[in-house]
């Protein structure tokens, strides 16, 4: 796992280390294809996150239903404070919250729905560190089983010919080596920092999927036809 880890966090040098290698009499030697490979996308196409999530939004629901209470009672304390109605509030702005006779009432509302959101991302957290233990395991045996000899993150190529992405094979491994996952954490849990790192770049993927889906939406009801003023 350390090895692993490491190799994780030094895509780009890897990457070019094997690039210059590849200039030398020896590196010819070395018979196999270049692959790509997305981590995130991996874990969230498995069925044992997407079963997990799907439990975890029913487990935790009372959590879940109370932090969006108290954001909604957040919001609405700290939006006349918002004078450029960006829906941020800026530097400037702060101040007049802290000199705000609702000032403590708009911190224990912060707290409480830190508390809520981290019970809900602790389990979330839980589920994708079980799947990602798996995953040298899985990136191991497809790389063995299509002889492939390097492995790399999409984002760090100009050019990916069709075929190199190898990530729906790793999937289909997972869901092999983890059916399902617990999504109840241990007490006193601390997550692995490197798999507290994919599950935000999870969430990132998903919030961003969430937005384009929206922007289609949107499009698609630009697109339809105007319904036609009924007559007198």
């Amino acid at each position: 796992m350390t090895r692993f880890t490491k190799t994780l966090r030094a895509t780009g040098i890897a990457v070019g280390a094997f690039i210059a290698a590849a200039a030398t009499p020896s590196a010819a030697q070395v018979e196999g294809r270049i692959a790509t490979a997305d981590i995130s996308r991996a874990i969230i196409s498995t069925t044992a996150l997407q079963t997990a999530y799907n439990q975890i939004g029913t487990t935790y629901s009372a959590q879940i239903e109370q932090r969006t209470t108290k954001q909604q009672e957040l919001s609405q304390l700290l939006q006349p404070f918002d004078t450029n109605s960006n829906g941020q509030l800026e530097e400037s702005e702060l101040g007049g919250v802290q000199n705000s006779p609702n000032f403590t009432q708009i911190q224990t509302l912060e707290q409480e729905v830190a508390a809520l959101t981290n019970q809900v991302n602790a389990a979330r957290v839980f589920a994708v560190e079980q799947i990602f233990a798996q995953y040298p395991a899985a990136l191991s045996e497809v790389a063995q089983q299509q002889q492939v000899v390097a492995v790399v993150v999409p984002e760090s190529l100009q050019f990916v010919a069709e075929g190199a992405d190898i990530t729906p094979l790793i999937t289909t491994s997972l869901n092999t080596k983890v059916p399902s996952v617990q999504i109840v954490p241990p007490a006193n849990y601390r997550p692995n920092a490197n798999a507290a790192q994919i599950f935000q770049d999870i969430q990132q993927t998903l919030l961003r999927a969430q937005l384009l889906q929206q922007q289609q939406q949107a499009a698609q009801q630009g697109q339809q036809p105007a319904t036609a003023p009924a007559g007198r």
